[in-house]
């Protein structure tokens, strides 16, 4: 999955990618309000990090309003050293889907990260599951028919993209946008490398049921 973080202290924007890409997400980074607005009008991505106080003549609170107005429903988490109540209020109000003061532990930027990225048509459960597949991402963990399957942060990252999008044909286009970030060097065949990675370790053990479907011309496509 894919994140934008729109953070201007530099340390803490490098903070959050090297944690967020560590726990298997793509990050890219803007460090003003303009870019970031223009880089999340015209990027996809699946959860915006917001922070409140953006140098430059809109805040983070101008700047999820724009979105909206825009069209662009991206769920907003906002960051601020702002705590009171009002200043709350006012970024809610102004659009974002959850706030958070800080200083904040990652660990819980994690969970409201993971909040955000569920769909309200799912259960209330965090885990993903198509068959006897099994993704949980409070702690990484996958296994299919009660056995755990180890895969690289690039694989987990593939296939939790896969599992949300789960009874859907995804291009590869789509694949790249949101597993990988901006500034990756993708090769024409990298997808399917990675698929190949994935099938190797998800179906081929388990023969009687494929789950990692091609669909010719289209893309790809997750389930029995």
């Amino acid at each position: 999955m894919r994140i934008l973080v729109i953070e201007d202290e530099r340390k803490i924007a490098a903070s959050l990618k090297r944690g967020l890409e560590q726990e298997a997400y793509a990050v890219d980074v803007c460090w003003d309000g303009m870019s970031g607005k223009a880089t999340a009008i015209t990027g996809v991505y699946d959860v915006i990090i917001l922070d409140r106080m953006l140098p430059g003549i809109a805040d983070g609170a101008d700047i999820v309003t724009a979105l909206r107005i825009e069209g662009l429903s991206t769920p907003v988490l906002m960051l601020t050293a702002r705590d009171a109540i009002l200043d709350r209020i006012e970024g809610l109000d102004a659009g974002a889907d959850d706030y958070l003061a800080k200083p904040f532990a990652f660990e819980e930027l994690l969970a409201r990260v993971r909040a955000l990225l569920r769909r309200p048509s799912e259960s209330a459960t965090t885990k993903l599951q198509v068959d006897s597949l099994v993704l949980d991402p409070s702690d990484k963990r996958v296994s299919r028919a009660n056995i755990e399957i180890k895969l690289s942060v690039r694989e987990y990252a593939l296939l939790e993209y896969l599992l949300r999008n789960a009874g859907r044909i995804v291009t590869k286009d789509m694949i790249i946008e949101h597993v990988w970030d901006f500034d990756a060097d993708i090769l024409p065949n990298t997808v399917e490398v990675y698929i190949g990675y994935l099938r190797r370790k998800i179906d081929q053990p388990f023969p009687t049921t494929r789950l990692i479907h091609t669909v010719r011309g289209f893309g790809y496509r997750l389930g029995v």
